[in-house]
Formats: structure tokens, sequence, C-alpha cells
């Protein structure tokens, strides 16, 4: 095998209750990368489409993700890799994070000995740095994982994958604004109260057992954010008006996906997604603002091959 063809898939950060800790994959919306074996070390970036972004490999997302991970296990090859972006920048579901995990998920396939999910993660976590200003996991890990994933630590990295509802479907909807991740997290304070650090904390727990349980009054109830949605909010016109909309037409719980701008809606079936889209795609157009929209299960599957020669 000497050429591949990767699949990475969007994400969604945070669930509201999870923040830096949680987060889970999308069904069909993802990035493509072509990775080419060479006998150069190295990465070397040769076709980029769907966004303008560097070809310098320290500069991109890929290529620091990529080159981290073959410094690391000593390769002596390398590779020339295409990067085909179907997932807006700046959109909020994991546009960075796909390309990271998508590098290091498909050297991955070429080793004799593959490392694990969790070093892939934190390889990829390497490359999200450079979009978001630090490292974290919860869109490379369950881009990785598939499904919903849990970071219950970060020194040392460990990370948890945790059951999908059959019946969970998600409404991504996204207005046509920008919020660059950098500064979604520069207004977040650095000191939070005790009484809300235990209701999210009691949110988080709980969320987890709802999904465990396939309880969804208990993941509609849990899925709640008292420390980072009342800054971020602000960053989205509007943001209070599509989420009653949402919760009015069959949503069971609303929130930012990552740092915004998308905004994810969490159903049970595909009828209330689909009434959910309907709804929020109007309520958009009401407030003058353009915007897309999607609907998919919470997939419980990751990155994943499309094609190899």
């Amino acid at each position: 095998m000497n050429e591949i063809r990767v699949f990475s898939p969007a994400t969604v950060a945070n669930v509201n209750c999870g923040f830096d800790v949680l987060g889970f994959a999308l069904d069909g919306l993802g990035d493509e990368m072509v990775l080419r074996k060479v006998p150069e070390k190295g990465i070397k970036i040769t076709k980029i489409t769907g966004a303008d972004l560097p070809f310098e490999p320290k500069e991109n997302v890929v290529g620091v993700a990529g080159l981290a991970m073959l410094n690391s296990l000593d390769l002596d090859f390398g590779f020339e890799v295409e990067i085909h972006k179907k997932i807006r920048l700046g959109s909020g579901v994991g546009s960075s994070a796909a390309s990271a995990a998508g590098i290091v998920y498909g050297i991955n396939q070429f080793l004799e000995r593959p490392i694990s999910n969790l070093e892939l993660t934190a390889f990829g976590m390497k490359g999200e740095a450079i979009a978001s200003g630090n490292e974290h996991a919860d869109n490379v890990a369950p881009c990785v994982y598939g499904g919903f994933t849990l970071i219950t630590g970060y020194s040392p990295l460990s990370i948890v994958s945790l059951p999908v509802p059959d019946d969970l479907y998600v409404t991504i909807i996204h207005p046509q604004i920008t919020i660059k991740t950098k500064e979604a997290r520069a207004i977040l304070p650095k000191q939070v109260s005790l009484q809300n650090a235990i209701k999210q904390s009691g949110n988080l727990a709980g969320l987890i057992a709802g999904l465990y349980t396939e309880d969804y009054e208990l993941i509609a109830s849990s899925t709640q954010d008292v420390l980072v949605e009342p800054y971020r909010k602000n960053l989205i016109p509007n943001f209070d008006f599509y989420k009653q909309t949402a919760l009015e037409n069959g949503g069971i719980s609303f929130g930012i996906s990552g740092s915004g701008p998308s905004m994810f809606t969490l159903c049970k079936g595909v009828k209330d997604a689909g009434n959910v889209e309907v709804a929020l795609t109007n309520a958009l157009k009401l407030k003058n603002m353009q915007g897309d929209s999607y609907i998919s299960p919470v997939s419980k599957f990751g990155n994943r091959i499309l094609e190899q020669k």
C-alpha cells in the first residue's frame, strides 16, 4: 500500500456540560485527505482544496501533527499529502481537529506496528494547538475513537469511550458569522464559583449516566452549561431566540458547538431532528441571517479509509 484516502469526521465539542473534556462525532460531514508514502522523510503538502491554508508544514495543522508523529517514531520515510477541506474553517464543528486527526490516523495505517488511539490523539493535539492556542482533545478524540469520548485527564492523557443511544440525533445550524477559537477562549473567566462548579460537575455526571441508560430525560436535563455558555452566547446574535425555537420544536437540549458559531440540538429520533432543522432555518431567515444546517445521528465511528492503492 502506497496511497490512501482518509475521511475524518466533523465533531461537536464541549456538549454544554463538558468543556474541553467531552465531544462526539458526526456522520457524513467531514474532511478528506490523501497520503502517499515517499522515501524522503517529513511531510510535504502538495494540494489543498476548500480552504486557503498554508502549504508550509510547520504552519499547517496537518503538518504540525504529522511531523510530531513522524519525529517521535523516527520513521525512515515520509508522506506527500493532499488536504480536501469539506468542513468550513471556524465553523465550530472541529475543522482543525479533523485535519489533525486525519493525518495521524493516515500515517498509522502505514506502520508495521500501529500505535494506540490514545497516542494518536496526543499527536493530533499538537496540531490542534496551532488553531486554538492550546492542546485540547475534545474534538480530536471523537475523530479518532468515534462516538462520544470523555477526557478524564490531560496529565497523563486519559480517554474513555462512552455509549451512543441508537436514537440520538443532532441538528447543526451554522450562521454565517466568524468566531475565532482563541478569542472565544479569551473571554472566559479564569475562576468560577463553587456553586456553578458543583452544578456543572453534576450535569456532566448526569449526561454520562443518561448515555449509559439511554435515559433521554436525564440527557435533556443534564446537557446544561452554567460555566461557558453565559459568556460565549454573546458572540452569537439572537442565541437565546434560536435556543427557545429548538426546544419548542422537538429538541431536548441546545448549545454552542465548540467555540461556535455553529449550534447543536440533541433530539430523540430523526423526525424531531428534522422538525428542529426546519424551525431553526426559518428562525435564521427571520433574523436576516444566512446559514447552513445539517442533520446527523451521533456517529459511532471516527476516521476511516475511503480508498487505498
